[in-house]
């Protein structure tokens, strides 16, 4: 009886974990698909987070 037990317990933990990962994966699509709907804008996107990169005019 025991080990059924434990089948049954390492049986459902498994499935949950699989679970897991398939969330993560679709979450990982979405944000992806996310990233690349701006790609198609003419004006594209500004970074803005690097100001040291260059010297300032003279």
């Amino acid at each position: 009886m025991y080990d059924y037990e434990l089948y049954r317990h390492t049986s459902a933990e498994l499935i949950r974990q699989a679970d897991t990962e398939r969330e993560i994966g679709r979450a990982r699509l979405v944000r992806r698909a996310a990233r690349r709907t701006g790609r198609g804008d003419p004006e594209g996107k500004v970074m803005e987070a690097d100001h040291t990169r260059f010297a300032p005019a003279a």
